[in-house]
């Protein structure tokens, strides 16, 4: 086998303590060499690839014969392949089952729909600003606001009864907060068929929501229905959280950029968008490769596996200029932070309403916001597999 695509050593997917933003240098220094690269597997395993280029990374996502199905997918740490999907995770599923179940679910993710959330995406920020100010520094940023609006969210849209949403609140804190991954695992498990039951309840009693409107659509079975309302709390109640309190923590760090959207809210737009590309918390992606392909030159054969460093793509200075520099008046569009192709982030906009909302209210209720440690001390995520992001954010500031 050629070695201009092939290491007899995998990289190291850690991130350096010192630039905790940044993808770990090992998977930046490839993408200049080789930006699909075979690495080792153990043997009688399929071929495992790395690729790290934006291009490259952007065409897979775009191409049927790479499938986003679980068990097309071989996962080297276990040794095996993945099992397939739970029902109605659309992130796991091909296309017609992923055609379905995401026709389905557009029509109520419309940018319309979601800009129409604004006003209450607004209330639910001052309220969680109002709770910080009243505890007083110092204070857990994730905790005691970023956190709670994406989960407050979840619930206005998956209609949560008010009588509910306290212990709602509680279980996704185990989610987005610093406990272990089995505590983790449990409440997630606990939410999910919290999720399934209130789903079913929707079709015989429903109110104005989402979660009703799919209960009543007549297109879902109760596994489907209980499975669609599972799958939208995973994907949108971490990684907004850990976006919001991610991207404070680079703000803080960045004096400039920092100064630069306090003194102007109006680039909250823009903003939200650069640091979706310069964080990536979905750091890595992964395709099985169903027929033998060509790729860039480099032939991948069927039952092959490829990851994608949606982060070192994120990164490329073949796509973006300085892409190591956070700033905020760049244009980003096109980042693959959100995915693309039919597996695009169905919530991308209410993301982005979240961020755009709470990154400049944020800075205006406190002026004199910094880190109430020192920066090396703030407790991050390191495992490669979870989405990238703080274990707590200590703030503190003029009371």
């Amino acid at each position: 086998m050629s070695n201009t695509y092939y290491r007899e050593q995998s990289p190291s997917f850690d991130r350096s303590p010192a630039c905790p933003f940044d993808p770990a240098p090992e998977v930046t220094a490839l993408r200049a060499e080789q930006p699909i690269a075979r690495l080792a597997a153990p043997a009688g395993a399929p071929g495992i690839w790395l690729v790290t280029g934006y291009s490259l990374v952007r065409q897979i996502l775009a191409d049927p014969r790479f499938s986003s199905r679980y068990e097309t997918q071989y996962f080297p740490q276990a040794g095996t392949h993945l099992p397939p999907a739970p029902v109605g995770d659309l992130t796991g599923l091909d296309a017609p089952e992923h055609t379905r179940l995401r026709r389905t679910l557009t029509g109520k993710f419309t940018v319309r729909r979601m800009n129409l959330l604004t006003e209450r995406v607004t209330e639910i920020t001052q309220e969680r600003l109002d709770a910080m100010e009243r505890l007083g520094p110092p204070a857990d940023l994730v905790e005691v606001y970023a956190q709670p609006i994406p989960a407050l969210m979840i619930c206005e849209l998956l209609g949560v009864p008010y009588e509910d949403r306290e212990r709602f609140q509680v279980q996704t804190r185990v989610l987005s907060g610093a406990a272990e991954p089995e505590a983790q695992y449990t409440a997630f498990t606990e939410l999910g068929d919290y999720l399934r039951r209130l789903a079913l309840a929707k079709r015989d009693e429903p109110t104005d929501d989402l979660l009703s409107d799919l209960a009543t659509g007549g297109d879902l079975t109760d596994e489907e229905l209980g499975g669609v309302a599972a799958f939208l709390l995973g994907a949108g109640l971490d990684t907004t959280a850990n976006m919001i309190a991610l991207g404070t923590y680079a703000l803080l760090r960045d004096p400039a950029q920092l100064a630069a959207l306090r003194a102007d809210p109006g680039l909250a737009t823009g903003a939200v968008e650069e640091l979706l590309r310069y964080l990536s918390i979905a750091a890595n992606g992964s395709r099985g490769v169903l027929e033998d392909v060509e790729l860039d030159g480099v032939p991948l054969k069927a039952g092959d596996t490829v990851i994608l460093a949606v982060n070192a793509a994120n990164r490329d200075p073949a796509r973006f200029a300085d892409p190591d520099v956070l700033d905020l008046r760049r244009s980003a569009a096109g980042h693959l932070a959100f995915g693309h192709g039919i597996h695009q982030c169905l919530g991308q906009q209410l993301a982005r309403v979240e961020m755009r909302v709470a990154f400049p209210a944020l800075l205006a209720r406190f002026p004199t916001l910094r880190l109430a440690v020192p920066a090396g001390e703030v407790p991050m995520r390191t495992d490669p597999v979870q989405i990238h992001g703080v274990r707590s954010l200590p703030v503190t500031w003029e009371a």
